[in-house]
């Protein structure tokens, strides 16, 4: 299975048996992460170097307007998209096989933690994995702490407050937080 297939099944939502070919290639793509990620978060790097080891780690073109406080962490890469005048902060946690698609405008707080994967819940198949992506409308800022589970969409100008948990979408215009998140506050504007 080449990378380019197990991506688009990843897109296209289909479970990952334990085990199975389509697993290899999930920890082969881990691997071949390991190299770039460790190259961006070592050193002391200038903003452009940054930038251009993002890029090669999630194999999209380059963007001058992208920004980026190492350290940052994935386990492939190759599923973040990334819109214009992004900012990402130090010690955040993408787990993108599922799909990462994160809209212009958007600010991502310390230490946050983005999931596409699940393991499905029957102990007979809990070696499976189950992708969804997660996607951030434009404009969207996600506080220091908070995780944002598999399948979730947020939307534009949304705002994700610190620790928050997010188990369901968030419409757009809307403050959510707590454990679970839930809308606790519309934004005006």
């Amino acid at each position: 299975m080449t990378t380019q297939e197990f991506m688009e099944q990843m897109s296209r939502g289909e479970r990952v048996v334990g085990g199975s070919p389509e697993h290899r290639v999930m920890h082969r793509l881990s691997e071949e992460a390991r190299g770039p990620m460790a190259a961006l978060n070592s050193g002391a790097h200038t903003d452009e170097e940054i930038r251009t080891l993002f890029f090669a780690l999630i194999e999209k073109p380059y963007d001058e307007t992208f920004g980026l406080f190492p350290p940052f962490y994935t386990d492939c890469g190759k599923n973040i998209w990334v819109g214009k005048r992004v900012f990402i902060n130090a010690g955040c946690c993408f787990q993108d096989q599922g799909g990462i698609y994160i809209g212009d405008d958007c600010l991502i707080g310390h230490q946050v933690v983005i999931a596409t994967l699940n393991h499905d819940l029957d102990p007979a198949h809990r070696k499976d994995l189950l992708p969804k992506p997660v996607k951030l409308g434009n404009n969207v800022w996600v506080g220091a702490h908070a995780t944002i589970l598999p399948g979730v969409t947020v939307g534009d100008n949304a705002v994700i407050a610190a620790g928050a948990v997010v188990t369901k979408d968030v419409p757009a215009n809307t403050v959510a937080a707590g454990v679970p998140a839930k809308v606790i506050k519309q934004i005006e504007g």
